[in-house]
Formats: structure tokens, sequence, C-alpha cells
């Protein structure tokens, strides 16, 4: 089979409505297969606000609103109208890219049909109820997703880290890289604007830390915050700038008064923002690969993390940053701390980064997923 003959049935839970990197992902995977021919049907919760223009022909799921996020989507499945659409487009394959219930009537309606499956890992939802106070369900979490990434054929993953995880957990034999890519044209360092970072009262020699992403407690903001207030109380000069926004704000503006937010940022926007930091603090655990991190790399910002999924597989420890045990609040303080006593080597790890980042680019990316269909395709073909 040729690319150009694929027809692809993508399942997302959030394709367009909120951004974020998971779903923006998504757009250039099927941007990218209908500029190969391919024909490609998202299902997806919508909104009437969707964040973004959504890439491809977007059929709406049926959903309501997730209580204390409403900002979200939760499907409640696929019901006789989406049954039918699919039959009608008759998908050569079904690409599940969220374990919910439209997710997993999907992979019911696949598996009836004789269609192979693909499934994309983008958030490690089994760390979820770590924020919300329960913990101690994470193993039943853990449980259910083993249980149906084994019932599709495939996992695409976005880095070695997050395969190694998902091997450790036992979801599957069959897992390949999806990795993510960085838009050069935004993300850069030539983006670093002193007169935009002065406008928002960060002198040209204060020690800017970043936060990138939605300001909500998964991604770690309180460890974010633990950290800044270490760094006062040892004296280190540093200003936060915090780039996004969020149910937690008024968490995030209590505990960091010294913070300049400059909310939700996007396009050439987000590029000059993020290159006008000094370092990137990313606290964040629950990602499965850590486009923030990718993003302030490419702009030249070394970047201080959380050794986790998210980040392990891109930072280089001591070359384009400092990968920092996830809850050790002074392991997170010493690293920044060494950053603000010494520019040479922000400048250098930030440089190393920008060099290290060269190697992401999205059309060969999305094309190794493009090829997993086809193998997928083809040995479901064969054993017919």
């Amino acid at each position: 089979m040729h690319m150009s003959d694929l027809r692809v049935a993508l399942f997302s839970g959030n394709y367009n409505y909120v951004r974020d990197g998971a779903n923006q992902a998504l757009n250039r995977l099927v941007d990218y297969l209908l500029r190969q021919g391919a024909e490609v049907r998202v299902y997806s919760p919508t909104t009437d606000t969707p964040a973004f223009e959504p890439a491809g022909e977007l059929v709406s799921l049926p959903s309501f609103p997730i209580p204390g996020r409403s900002e979200y989507q939760f499907s409640t499945g696929l019901g006789s109208r989406i049954r039918s659409d699919l039959d009608r487009f008759d998908p050569h394959i079904v690409h599940i890219s969220s374990p919910d219930v439209a997710g997993h009537r999907a992979l019911t309606w696949a598996r009836q049909h004789g269609k192979p499956v693909l499934a994309s890992v983008h958030t490690r939802f089994e760390t979820y109820p770590r924020y919300y106070g329960f913990g101690f369900i994470e193993p039943l979490f853990v449980a259910g997703l083993r249980r149906f990434y084994r019932r599709c054929d495939a996992i695409v993953a976005p880095s070695d880290s997050m395969i190694a995880e998902l091997r450790e957990q036992r979801m599957h034999h069959d897992i390949g890289t999806w990795s993510r890519g960085v838009d050069r044209s935004i993300f850069a360092p030539g983006k670093r604007d002193l007169a935009w970072r002065r406008s928002h009262g960060i002198a040209d020699n204060d020690m800017a830390v970043g936060f990138l992403g939605r300001l909500v407690l998964e991604k770690g903001i309180d460890i974010f915050a633990e950290a800044m207030v270490e760094l006062r109380e040892r004296g280190v000069p540093h200003q936060v700038l915090v780039i996004g926004e969020g149910p937690a704000h008024d968490f995030f503006s209590e505990k960091v008064p010294e913070a300049c937010f400059v909310g939700f940022q996007q396009g050439a926007d987000l590029g000059r923002a993020v290159a006008s930091m000094d370092v990137l603090l990313n606290p964040s655990v629950t990602e499965t690969f850590g486009n923030v991190t990718l993003e302030a790399m490419a702009c030249g910002v070394p970047v201080v993390a959380a050794d986790a999924t998210g980040a392990s597989s891109l930072v280089v420890e001591g070359e384009t940053g400092f990968l920092v045990p996830p809850r050790d609040i002074a392991a997170y303080a010493n690293r920044l701390e060494r950053y603000a006593r010494d520019e040479a080597l922000r400048r250098a790890h930030g440089e190393a980064g920008a060099r290290r980042a060269d190697a992401y680019d999205w059309d060969a990316i999305n094309s190794a997923v493009a090829e997993t269909y086809l193998r997928l395709i083809e040995a479901r073909r064969k054993s017919a």
C-alpha cells in the first residue's frame, strides 16, 4: 500500500479545544499525512471556543465538561452516528491517542471490523492522581492502561525514557518511537528580546527563571514555587518569568510574588518569551516527552528539569542543563544558584542545547508514524 491510498481514523480526547503539546503533535501528524495524499478523519470532543483551527476533517464526539476542570471534555462513547460514520469511511487503521471512553469504544469497533490499531502515548495519565490526593489508586490506573494497550497492535511513545517506562510496566511488546519536533522559525536564540524583558521589569543582567506551560498542579508548579522560595531564602538574585495561564494562577502568584506573569503566548510571541528566559525550570513528571524543554533548548536556554520521562531523553546532564530528583527542592535550588553565579556556564549549556535541538525535524519524525501504519496494515493483511 502507498501512503496516498491510506485512510486513517484518528481518535483524540482533545484535538484542538485546549492548546497543549499533545494535540499540536497530532495536528502536525495529520497535516503531514494529508500532504502525502492520505485521507484522515479525526474524532474528538469539541467546543464552541476551540483554541486553534484543526488540521483535517474533525468529527465531534459526544462529551461533557469534566467537573472541576471544565476546560476539558470527557467523551461518553461513540453512538450510532459515529459508528455509521466509521463504517462509511472504512479506515485501513485506527489511531487512538487517549485511553478514554471513546478510545475504548473505537478499539472495540476496530477489533470487530478487523482493523489494526495503533495507540500513541502522550501523557502519563497514571501519575495524575498523586497531584490531587489520590496517589493510592495509581496501581489501578496502571492495570487499566495495561489492559487497554495490550488490546492494540502496537504503541508509539515520544522518548526512549518513556518507552523504557512502558516496557517496565509491561504495557506492550511492540513499542516504537514517535518523537517530537520543534519549529525553528519560532524557537531560536535570535528571538531573544531585551527590550521586551525590560518592559516586564526584567533587567538585562537579571537571571530570569522561566516556567512554560498550563498553570495546573500536575505540571509541578508546587515544586517550582518551593524552589523559588529556597532561592529567596538563600539570597540568590533572580527574576521569575511565567508563560501560560490556568486554574492554579492564584496559587502560583501567592507563592511566588516576584513572578512576572505574561499569560498565554503563541507563535512569534511565544518564541520571543521563551528566548528571553535565562533558564527554564521544568519540574513536571507527567509529560512523556517535554515539548517545553525542547522549545527552550531550541532558543538556546539551558534547562533544569525533573529527572523523569519528559526531560531525561532531551537534557544532557551537565552539558545542556541539569536533571534533578523530581521532588528535591534543595537540588533544584543548587542548580539554579550555580547558573546565577556563572553566566558563562549558562551560555555554554544554552548553546549546546540549541545544537541538540537541530536534530528534531517534524516531517522526518511523522514519517515514522506513517511507516508504522503501513507495517501494521500489511501484518494484518498477511494474517487474515
